[in-house]
């Protein structure tokens, strides 16, 4: 990218960050049946956003000039699918369960990305699922829609 752009996207999205900050200071601390309150979601992400900004902007003046050449052309056929398959897990999240939309959403992407590889894919895909389902749900005491009820569990 350039520089300019660089800045300006930096200085957004500490603005950004800053405000997912401040707003998650009015939602609720605790939730019912969670350990895990409402606000840490949005209090992580703003704060990741904010460090990620500063950082960016940070390597901006470690560029050494600007050029101007012409970028990869845009793929936006791997764009869409990505696109599809991420408004799929969102509506199917609370009818197949976390650990099966996001096994299926990671899968669908990975393959996206690069095809083949099926192997590291399934088992990748397959660790996150359960790894994140384990760690929120029995480390952090948090809830995610689990296993969907058909598959028998």
């Amino acid at each position: 990218m350039s520089k300019t752009f660089d800045r300006y996207a930096s200085l957004l999205f500490l603005v950004l960050g800053a405000a997912f900050l401040i707003g998650s200071q009015n939602i609720s601390a605790s939730a019912y049946g969670s350990n895990v309150g409402p606000n840490i979601f949005p209090l992580g992400l703003g704060a990741l956003l904010v460090l990620l900004s500063l950082r960016l902007f940070y390597e901006t003046f470690k560029y050494k000039h600007e050029e101007k050449k012409q970028g990869p052309a845009l793929d936006y056929k791997r764009f869409l699918i990505i696109l599809v398959a991420a408004l799929f897990y969102v509506l199917l999240l609370e009818e197949i369960g976390y650990v099966v939309s996001t096994f299926l959403f990671l899968l669908v992407g990975f393959q996206t990305m690069s095809k083949g590889k099926w192997l590291s894919t399934l088992l990748i895909s397959g660790a996150f699922s359960f790894g994140i389902y384990f760690l929120y749900v029995n480390v952090l005491d948090g809830s995610l829609p689990g296993l969907p009820a058909w598959l028998g569990f």
